[in-house]
């Protein structure tokens, strides 16, 4: 089967999307590894899916497959790039953009300097919802919150792993670093990811909090590894930072890819916003081979 696909990157977390507005393609799970696969495939981080409305009052649903094929509910890099996507090939002519995804509809707004703005929906903080199980975990009180001690097995990080947990329509356990340049992310990142605490798995990040209006970012996410980017870690990040009483309700991130700018109110009903960039990077065909699961 040969396949229009167009490859994307915001801020450096790249994807490749694909137009099923007109018809499923009926991927199996192998197949989005192989699209995902940067030696036989065409690389990426996600498979983003635009599809039609699902419902009334929704302009697109927004579906997610990480480079392991498995399905996820939220990439915000990706939800930006989706906007870019649907306006540039004349989907749709709105700057603001009502989009279902698993965990909630979203409304991405495109601004006049080309970037695009997401509202990323409240930050969840029950436990059971992100979901997280603290089992006999005693927490540490911080600022307004806790974090958790998770311990690891690995001789890098003999001390209990401490981390603020939260989703942003996906799980997220938020570290503390003095540099995260040297922080251990390859090492320690699939150790939290597939921690017992966590049964959907996590995205672990990895947060420098240089002032109260700039942190430095990397992000081992759940599925894909380390990305240049991670739009949900980047929102879970300055929100932990907010609640822990370091930051301050605007807040630039720097990521390995490029810097975006995350808001919020600091009311646990609020909505978080994400501006960032979305740039397309080329368009192509592929033949998909008969891969099943």
């Amino acid at each position: 089967m040969q396949i229009s696909f167009t490859k994307m990157q915001g801020a450096g977390n790249d994807f490749v999307v694909l137009d099923e507005t007109r018809g499923l393609l009926g991927l199996s799970t192998a197949q989005y590894r192989f699209l995902a696969d940067r030696h036989f495939g065409v690389g990426a981080d996600q498979i983003l899916s635009v599809r039609p409305s699902p419902a009334a009052g929704v302009d697109f649903e927004y579906v997610i497959h990480n480079a392991d094929g498995g399905e996820v509910e939220q990439c915000g890099n990706g939800a930006r790039c989706f906007a870019r996507f649907v306006r540039d090939t004349g989907l749709t002519t709105k700057d603001r953009i009502r989009v279902a995804t698993r965990s909630g509809v979203i409304e991405p707004v495109l601004t006049p300097d080309g970037r695009v703005t997401v509202d990323m929906g409240a930050p969840v903080f029950d436990l059971a919802q992100v979901p997280f199980d603290a089992k006999d975990l005693v927490p540490e009180p911080i600022g307004s919150w806790q974090k958790w001690p998770l311990m690891l097995d690995h001789a890098v990080q003999l001390a209990p792993f401490v981390v603020a947990v939260l989703s942003m329509g996906n799980p997220h356990a938020v570290h503390l670093v003095e540099d995260v340049e040297t922080a251990h992310v390859a090492q320690l990142g699939p150790l939290v990811e597939h921690h017992e605490c966590f049964p959907n798995r996590v995205n672990a990040g990895f947060m420098q909090v240089v002032d109260s209006g700039l942190i430095r970012l990397r992000v081992y996410e759940r599925g894909a590894g380390e990305t240049l980017a991670c739009g949900t870690g980047a929102c879970a990040a300055v929100v932990a930072g907010i609640r822990m009483g370091m930051l301050d309700t605007r807040v630039d991130v720097w990521t390995r890819g490029g810097t975006l700018t995350i808001a919020w109110s600091g009311q646990e009903s609020d909505a978080v916003y994400m501006t960032g960039p979305a740039t397309a990077v080329f368009a192509g065909t592929i033949e998909i081979p008969d891969l099943t699961d």
